[in-house]
């Protein structure tokens, strides 16, 4: 091993392979099939269930609890996937523990709740192992959608209306399929290329095609895509990152979070990706966490991840902080950037504190510094490409209820629109609805 942990500056290979793989296994565990009878048969199988309420995708958590304690699992999934076509990815992604399971009954009564993500991935995981789609298309209705970006909102879009019978083209700007699920999430949470066998999967159902390599106000028109198809839906994310806004972020080693993640989720050989040995993580998001705790898994001896509001300020959930503090991450909360050090390549990241008076964020004068090797910002995302004459609202494109943009014929969905809060269950359900609300419409209903 020619470094180590210790290792100055920015390098690889600082650890063992074997430390490699053990870092980023599976998160979790898949539940055995005796485990899982023994978690479903904790669930109270409430009428009007709170943690159904929770969930934006609004699946019937205890009917498919109830057909795996049942012995049904593909009926289980099928109950799932109903709701959520990316059911598989969201067991392993979703916040559950500040949706779904933040509600159930058991947690508010015993501070343990029915293990509702690892059962929903049980049961997903159970009826795509036997390769086979649990879907079939309509008669084909003769009209055409373009759904541009293949992320969760496109893909739950594309899989909607093609099972309504309608021909999809899916555009992507990147080389694969698969959006946030695919280039934005830690490996450690998506193991064995999952993103790319669900996308796979999903795609089974026929009546989609796939064109990467093309991004909207690049390569690929707004106007021109009007004109071709009947309808169109926009999924695009957001592909910008916020500026720090202090001196020196344009130094050397200050990096974007976001293609820190996709640079090591598109890895091959993990031992190959350089991360600092002094590692400084600005952010308070999951995007954050992510970037923060995958920097300490590469072999970084000091991770710091910094914030500028309070802990419960932070998007980042709870159990997610905690999970980045298990795993050795120091976390600062109640400090802003200032400058970036250093002579060239950074150094280190001075910060000032910070109090909150009436809501408004001032800093108190009192300085301190980080070193750092490395910065990565996770600040948040803004949209590149503004669609020529489609109405925004605070930095997004504004919807509907059902995704309707205020152009006929165009509708939005996921992190790009209003409402999308960088959740793949959002952004499924919001694909989801506009696809609905897109076959009224080609179908001449009201």
């Amino acid at each position: 091993m020619p470094n180590s942990q210790f290792t100055p500056g920015i390098a690889s290979g600082r650890l063992s392979d074997t430390d490699y793989n053990e870092n980023f296994s599976d998160l979790h565990a898949p539940l055995e099939v005796h485990e899982a009878a023994v978690a479903a048969d904790r669930c109270y199988f409430c009428y009007d269930a709170p943690c159904m309420t929770a969930c934006p995708t609004s699946i019937d958590i205890p009917l498919f609890i109830r057909q795996i304690a049942t012995g049904t699992p593909d009926a289980a999934a099928r109950t799932i996937f109903n709701q959520n076509i990316l059911g598989g990815m969201c067991a392993r992604v979703c916040p559950t523990e500040t949706l779904c399971e933040e509600v159930c009954v058991r947690e508010t009564a015993e501070g343990k709740p029915v293990e509702i993500g690892r059962l929903q991935r049980f049961a997903t995981d159970t009826l795509m192992a036997k390769g086979v789609h649990p879907y079939v298309r309509a008669a084909a209705t003769g009209k055409k959608v373009a759904v541009v970006g293949a992320g969760p909102a496109g893909l739950a879009a594309a899989h909607r209306l093609a099972m309504k019978g309608h021909d999809v083209t899916l555009y992507d700007a990147r080389a694969k399929a698969g959006g946030l699920n695919e280039f934005g999430i830690a490996a450690y949470k998506s193991v064995d290329e999952f993103a790319e066998r669900e996308v796979a999967w999903l795609l089974e159902i026929g009546g989609i095609t796939v064109k990467t390599g093309k991004a909207l106000g690049g390569n690929l028109a707004l106007e021109t895509l009007r004109a071709e198809y009947d309808a169109v839906f926009l999924g695009i994310g957001l592909g910008g990152v916020n500026a720090l806004r202090a001196p020196g972020e344009d130094k050397d080693g200050v990096l974007d979070a976001v293609g820190f993640i996709s640079d090591l989720r598109q890895a091959d050989d993990l031992s190959a990706l350089p991360v600092g040995r002094n590692v400084v993580v600005i952010g308070g998001g999951m995007t954050a966490v992510d970037a923060a705790v995958q920097s300490k898994l590469l072999g970084a001896e000091n991770v710091t991840m910094v914030y500028r509001r309070g802990k419960e300020a932070m998007s980042a959930s709870v159990y997610e902080q905690e999970l980045a503090t298990a795993k050795g991450v120091r976390i600062i909360y109640n400090a802003q950037p200032k400058a970036v050090l250093g002579n060239g390549a950074a150094s280190g990241v001075e910060f000032e504190y910070t109090t909150s008076e009436r809501g408004a964020l001032q800093g108190t004068g009192e300085v301190f510094t980080v070193p750092a090797d490395q910065v990565f910002k996770a600040i948040g995302q803004t949209l590149i490409e503004t669609p020529e004459g489609i109405a925004m609202a605070g930095g997004k494109i504004q919807t509907s209820e059902t995704g309707a943009t205020n152009i006929a014929g165009i509708w939005a969905g996921g992190d790009c629109a209003s409402g999308g809060d960088d959740l793949t269950v959002t952004g499924v359900a919001q694909g989801r609805d506009a696809a609905e609300d897109i076959h009224t419409f080609l179908m001449g209903g009201a």
